[in-house]
């Protein structure tokens, strides 16, 4: 019987259980779970600040695996059929209707009423539906993407979760060759902010961030500049980026820290007919105060909201690391593996920044 860890509720510690695999459905595949990660929305979860949580849950949103059994004829977006033994990852979102107004007249699958994500809002009752677990049951339907060679598992999970937002961030930021981009956070996804300016085309990029470790890493991507939190005061930072900007601004600036006072400070070093994107609120953190004159109006600011990803970012996100994996030497950002009794930790690590990503081993 698989193990698996369990988030039983708010605030109680991880419970690593016994939990049956079940049977098949036609249309479903079994992986044997070969990493999963820990991110910012776990520790969320574990706070209580996602509505709607179905606890005790099985987490880990995002995963790869290796196909160990196929209930019938699964086939991929390419047509081509999913088969035992490939090492595959899947798109965590499942069970949108593509039948209800924001799926078909907004075009917006991501606030489709039906919606339904491994790790956030499949309880544990109902199966092995999350990836700390040493399987992971894919419902008929599931986008399953096999990987291909040269994209290996460890080069997969070090993108993961942060990678598919970071690619909702930037094209819903519009960034242009030669636009001076700012990101404010320096964890995966601001990190994956980072290499995707870049490759569009950004002149500088400049991440806003702590700790070291994490501004290092920036660095090693190839990132124009850092400015480290700890060190300077928000008009220090708002004055850094302007200095380095021509002292207008950044053109776009990608918020992807999770902090209500960083919108406000985001605002702040965006030039005039900037454009500002909201990526890490992706749960309740609490409010931001601003004045809508001088901050936005005045400004001519246009700010835009990307809330998860779609399955459309998640597949380009396999063909950026096909492409330029080598380039960017994703694995690097993988800072500790921890076991299913390591959870606890693994949280904590993450909730105070101590790794830049925590990857799951079961």
């Amino acid at each position: 019987m698989p193990r698996a860890a369990i988030m039983t509720g708010p605030g109680r510690p991880i419970e690593v259980q016994d939990r049956p695999a079940g049977d098949l459905e036609p249309g479903s595949v079994l992986l044997e779970t070969i990493y999963s990660e820990v991110c910012g929305t776990d520790v969320h979860l574990h706070h209580g600040r996602l509505a709607g949580v179905p606890y005790p849950i099985i987490p880990g949103h995002v995963s790869v695996g290796r196909v160990v059994e196929v209930a019938g004829e699964v086939v991929d977006i390419d047509g081509h059929s999913v088969r035992e033994g490939d090492v595959a990852t899947f798109h965590d979102v499942h069970e949108t209707c593509h039948a209800c107004w924001y799926c078909q007249v907004a075009r917006a699958p991501n606030r489709c009423p039906s919606r339904k994500v491994y790790g956030v809002t499949y309880g544990a009752e109902d199966g092995l539906l999350g990836g700390w677990s040493e399987s992971i049951y894919l419902k008929p339907g599931v986008k399953v993407i096999p990987l291909p060679e040269s994209v290996s598992p460890d080069r997969l999970i070090a993108a993961g979760c942060g990678l598919a937002t970071a690619i909702h961030a930037v094209d819903r930021a519009g960034i242009r060759v030669g636009d001076a981009v700012s990101v404010q956070g320096s964890g995966p996804v601001g990190l994956g902010a980072a290499i995707l300016a870049l490759l569009s085309g950004a002149d500088p990029v400049i991440v806003v961030g702590d700790p070291a470790e994490r501004l290092a890493t920036a660095r090693a991507f190839g990132v124009d500049h850092v400015i480290s939190v700890s060190e300077t005061s928000p008009t220090e930072r708002v004055e850094a980026v302007r200095e380095l900007t021509g002292g207008r601004g950044a053109d776009v600036t990608i918020e992807a820290t999770g902090v209500p006072s960083a919108v406000r400070e985001g605002l702040g070093m965006t030039r005039d007919a900037g454009r500002y994107v909201i990526v890490g609120h992706y749960t309740d953190a609490g409010e931001a105060t601003i004045n809508p004159h001088t901050d936005i109006n005045l400004k001519h600011l246009e700010i835009r909201g990307a809330w998860g990803a779609d399955f459309n970012h998640f597949y380009r996100m396999v063909g950026i690391l096909h492409r330029h994996g080598d380039r960017f030497d994703w694995e690097r950002m993988i800072t500790r593996r921890y076991r299913l009794d390591e959870m606890n930790e693994a949280l904590g690590d993450v909730e105070h920044g101590r790794v830049v990503k925590a990857v799951v081993e079961p």
